[in-house]
């Protein structure tokens, strides 16, 4: 019989990480005329790593931080009177966000990009940087016990329920339960790594929810709802505890090819 925190037999190998695992959540749009200055304040209020800019419904640039040093501060110009579509990177270079980080690798490589919007049916969902990618450790194949309670704002009462985790990485969870949740559906997993007595309470956001199709031996079974959650505001000491612990050695023949 296999333990709380061994995985389970029939899943020999690991989902592979897209793009949306690894992904900044959340794309702040602007218009070409906006300022250097009211863009900046954008940059920090939003901790966002760009702004796309969008001067027509087929032509956008991005603005990073380094725009605004290299092509504004260091010309000595007042941002006030700069406008984002004179400073703007082009071009944009996108990326569907069930594409595998491999891909995204490729694409990096290829047009010299640094980031990469991430779309979803043509539609900007986030933002994949080159350090998200040399961060990227494999998912491990895991059976965790987690309480996953809702604190939404749109949800007036918190809720919570019982599920497990399944997949998991320092910045990416995918867990299996009885509930759905809704896409950016804000979340806390409560849950202690294996081997370790003191508890996580992970913030996270929900990037997609769907029910698996029920097995032949299982057909009357409940049913089972797979979750992928990307972490979100992750403290110093979780997050280099959940680094060390995902990126630890442990051979096991169930996480072999």
């Amino acid at each position: 019989m296999l333990g709380p925190n061994e995985p389970s037999p029939q899943a020999h190998h690991p989902t592979p990480i897209v793009v949306a695992h690894m992904m900044t959540p959340g794309v702040v749009q602007v218009p070409g005329d906006v300022s250097v200055s009211e863009a900046a304040l954008l940059l920090e209020r939003e901790h966002a790593p760009c702004l796309l800019v969008k001067e027509t419904d087929t032509v956008f640039g991005l603005m990073t931080p380094h725009d605004i040093v290299k092509k504004v501060v260091a010309q000595g110009l007042e941002p006030h009177d700069i406008e984002v579509r004179s400073i703007m990177t082009r071009p944009v270079q996108f990326i569907e966000y069930d594409e595998l980080l491999e891909e995204a690798s490729t694409m990096m490589v290829s047009t010299g990009a640094s980031l990469l919007i991430v779309t979803k049916e043509n539609q900007p969902v986030g933002v994949l940087s080159a350090q998200d990618l040399m961060l990227t450790p494999a998912r491990r194949l895991m059976n965790i016990p987690t309480i996953v309670t809702v604190v939404d704002e749109a949800v007036p009462q918190r809720q919570a329920h019982n599920a497990t985790i399944v997949q998991l990485s320092h910045v990416s969870a995918r867990i299996e339960s009885a509930s759905s949740l809704h896409p950016k559906t804000r979340v806390v997993l409560a849950f202690s790594l294996p081997g370790q007595h003191t508890p996580l309470s992970i913030h996270g956001k929900v990037l997609s929810s769907e029910t698996l199709p029920a097995t032949a031996a299982h057909e009357s079974a409940e049913r089972t709802v797979a979750v992928e959650i990307q972490f979100a505001d992750l403290s110093a000491t979780d997050l280099a505890r959940l680094k060390a612990w995902t990126l630890q050695a442990i051979p096991s023949s169930l996480d072999r090819p």
